[in-house]
């Protein structure tokens, strides 16, 4: 048994359950302890990564929950290449934060708004082109505001499987842009 197969038996005896990371830590660490006589070293290394590999939800800072039916379809939360064409299209082959494109020498990335690792799907309204250094800024900053058009698919892909909640703070969102005139060139229709 490795240390990574530990962490997976505490998360499969504790389903559907978001657990806080301390938790975690103490239970792996007593029994691997128990188990070989060793210091169970860097638990928190094996939890981010089976939380980046798909097998664990990251529901928000230190806390993870195992969902079974998650992981068995976590290999289609990736885009495909179809689907990564028809979203460099939409988004006319230019970053929807900053406007550069490969003209500009950026390299495009395909990234999900609603990030994988907190269950973000692979469907084209949950996809938006970013250039490298705006994509390495969303994820090192955690940012959830990369513009108007990442609001303007949050706000369809709420109202496709009709989640009032973020239709409601998507419509708030884009009336501040609105208001102020923000990226006043991107039309938003409700």
């Amino acid at each position: 048994m490795t240390q990574i197969d530990l962490i997976k038996e505490f998360f499969i005896k504790n389903p559907n359950r978001d657990i806080a990371h301390p938790e975690v830590v103490d239970w792996v660490t007593a029994e691997w302890k128990k188990k070989t006589g060793e210091v169970f070293r860097d638990p928190d290394r094996g939890i981010r990564s089976l939380s980046q590999k798909g097998f664990l939800i990251k529901v928000a800072k230190g806390i993870y929950r195992y969902d079974p039916t998650a992981v068995k379809k976590r290999d289609l939360e990736d885009f495909t290449a179809e689907q990564k064409r028809l979203i460099l299209e939409r988004d006319n082959y230019h970053c929807v934060r900053c406007g550069k494109g490969r003209e500009d020498g950026v390299e495009l990335q395909i990234d999900h708004i609603k990030p994988k690792d907190l269950g973000g799907k692979a469907i084209i309204e949950n996809g938006q082109v970013l250039c490298a250094s705006c994509n390495f800024k969303k994820k090192n900053y955690k940012q959830t505001e990369t513009g108007k058009k990442m609001f303007i698919r949050l706000y369809e892909l709420a109202k496709a499987i009709n989640d009032e909640p973020i239709i409601a703070f998507t419509k708030e969102v884009l009336a501040v842009y609105e208001k102020h005139n923000i990226n006043g060139h991107i039309e938003w229709q409700q």
